[in-house]
C-alpha cells in the first residue's frame, strides 16, 4: 500500500491519540490530521490539548477534539469510550502512545509512582484496546498503533518496571496483529529508541547517557512508511542502529544480554 492509498483509506475517519499533549503523541495527531483524519486528543493537560487542537484544525481543516483524562485511573479506556459515545464520536483508529518511565534502582522507587507507571503503560493500553478495537473490526478499517520501545527487547536494570512494561506492550500488540488478520484493521507496535521528547524530563534523569537521539519526525516517518507497506509488519523498530541493537540482543543468550545491560547500569 502506498502513502496515497493509506491517505485514501483513512481520510474522513477519526483517530484517538493518547499522550497527545506533547512529543510523539502530538506529532502522531499532526501526521494523521495531515492525511485528512479527525483527531481526538487525550492527555491530562487540557490547556496543551486545546492549543494543539486549535493548531491542527486551522492547519489541516479537520476536527480536533481535546479530552482531558487520567489514564492511570482503572477503567479509563471504557470511561473514555462512554464519554465519546455520548458526544456522538466514533473512533476508527487508536494510537496508544501515553506512557512514562522512571530511572533508579527498584528498591528506591516510589510505590505509588510504580503503580501509576504500570497502570498507564500496561493497564490503559489493554483497556483502551479492548474498548475500541471491536468497533474498529466492525468498521473493517483503521489502525491500532501501540508505542513500545527498544527497552522492550531486554531487561534494563535501573529501569526495571519500564522495560518490563514495554516488553508486555510489544508481546500484546504482536499477538493482536495476528488475531486481527483479515479484519481490515492494521495493528502494529512501534519501538522508538531514545527520542528528542519530554520523556527524559519525566524520567528525572539526563538524556546524555542514552546516546544519539532520533527526532520525533524520524519516528513518524518510520511508522507511516510501515503502515503504507503492502504487508505492514506486526512491529517495527525506528532507526537503523536501534534495529541492529534490538536484533543483536535477541541473538545473545539471555544471561549475556543481561550482563550487557548490567554494565550500562553500573556506569
Amino acid at each position: 500500500m502506498s502513502l496515497s492509498k493509506l491517505r485514501a483509506r483513512l481520510r474522513g475517519s477519526t483517530v484517538l491519540v493518547t499522550g497527545a499533549s506533547s512529543g510523539l503523541g502530538a506529532d502522531f495527531a499532526r501526521r494523521f490530521a495531515s492525511l485528512g483524519c479527525d483527531v481526538v486528543l487525550v492527555a491530562r493537560r487540557l490547556d496543551r490539548l486545546e492549543e494543539l487542537a486549535t493548531e491542527i484544525s486551522s492547519r489541516h481543516g479537520v476536527t480536533a477534539t481535546p479530552v482531558a483524562a487520567d489514564l492511570a485511573v482503572p477503567g479509563a479506556g471504557s470511561a473514555l469510550k462512554a464519554t465519546l459515545s455520548h458526544r456522538g464520536i466514533t473512533v476508527h483508529s487508536l494510537v496508544n502512545n501515553a506512557g512514562f518511565g522512571t530511572h533508579q534502582p527498584f528498591v528506591e522507587e516510589d510505590p505509588v509512582t510504580l503503580g501509576n507507571e504500570i497502570a498507564v503503560n500496561i493497564g490503559a493500553v489493554v483497556d483502551l484496546s479492548r474498548a475500541f478495537l471491536p468497533d474498529m473490526i466492525e468498521h473493517g478499517a483503521g489502525v491500532l498503533i501501540t508505542l513500545a520501545s527498544t527497552a522492550a527487547y531486554q531487561p534494563l536494570p535501573g529501569m526495571a518496571v519500564y522495560a518490563a512494561s514495554k516488553a508486555f506492550v510489544l508481546s500484546f500488540t504482536e499477538a493482536l496483529a495476528v488475531e486481527t488478520r483479515g479484519t481490515g484493521v492494521t495493528v502494529m507496535a512501534v519501538s522508538p529508541g531514545p527520542t528528542e521528547t519530554e520523556f527524559f524530563e519525566v524520567l528525572g534523569g539526563t538524556d546524555a547517557a542514552f546516546g544519539k537521539m532520533q527526532t520525533s519526525e524520524q519516528v513518524m516517518d518510520t511508522t507511516f512508511a510501515a503502515l503504507a507497506a503492502k504487508r505492514p509488519p506486526a512491529s517495527v523498530v525506528s532507526g537503523v542502529n536501534n534495529k541492529l541493537q534490538s536484533a543483536g540482543v535477541r541473538l545473545l543468550p539471555r544471561r549475556a544480554a543481561l550482563e550487557v545491560t548490567a554494565r550500562m547500569f553500573r556506569k
